[in-house]
């Protein structure tokens, strides 16, 4: 499963190198180089984690911090800096950090701590999503109807967990493709709507809905 995570860093050979290290570990890297896009991304949801600098142009990684978790974000969020003054990592863990690795590091450090701190936000989260007989499981990534499991491709389950996350709420095929798409990866025009088409198929055409010209919707069939 491909993970997506937000790098918030303003320096193009540690950005860029990020980008590429991270994929083989099976994490899809959305690159924003100062603090007032990386809120604009995080926005459209879909980012298991975050990998944050504080050095950043615009709005500084620390008041970023402090926006985010003062919006309610849980997402994890991992300080990557320069920065090795132990007042200045005192402070971010203050704001909200999960954890603070100090530039240069290992890239095999830093995967496994980014896989720490998803397994420990895992944990936390809610076990199961329902949805009358629909159920889904984020963590073991399994969804179920009407105790029968359903088999989904990744992309499908994906696209029923954005759906089951917010039920009757109807969600734009931009929206989709941003929880289901990193940024640098090719996307098709019509990709959302043929994971939507053989989803129906596996759940029945009566559980989505689409609201013309606005988007898709989960619900109770009628």
């Amino acid at each position: 499963m491909t993970m997506r995570v937000l790098l918030v860093e303003d320096d193009p050979m540690i950005g860029a190198a990020l980008t590429q290290g991270l994929r083989p570990a099976g994490f899809s890297v959305d690159w924003v180089r100062d603090g007032s896009a990386a809120e604009a991304a995080l926005d459209a949801q879909g980012h298991v984690l975050v990998l944050l600098d504080l050095g950043l142009p615009r709005l500084d990684g620390l008041s970023l911090l402090r926006r985010l978790r003062g919006r309610g974000l849980t997402l994890p969020v991992l300080i990557i800096t320069a920065r090795d003054a132990v007042d200045d990592r005192v402070r971010g863990l203050n704001l909200g950090a999960d954890d603070y690795l100090v530039k240069p590091f290992d890239l095999n450090e830093l995967i496994a701590r980014m896989h720490a701190l998803i397994r420990r936000a895992n944990a936390r989260a809610a076990p199961q999503l329902r949805l009358g007989p629909l159920v889904l499981d984020p963590i073991a990534r399994t969804a179920t109807l009407d105790d029968q499991p359903l088999a989904l491709s990744p992309r499908e389950f994906d696209l029923l967990h954005a759906l089951m996350e917010r039920p009757g709420a109807v969600m734009s095929v931009a929206q989709l493709e941003a929880r289901l798409y990193g940024w640098d990866e090719t996307l098709q025009s019509n990709a959302v709507e043929v994971h939507l088409h053989h989803l129906r198929r596996k759940l029945g055409s009566a559980w989505i809905r689409n609201v013309r010209g606005v988007g898709y919707k989960l619900a109770l069939p009628t």
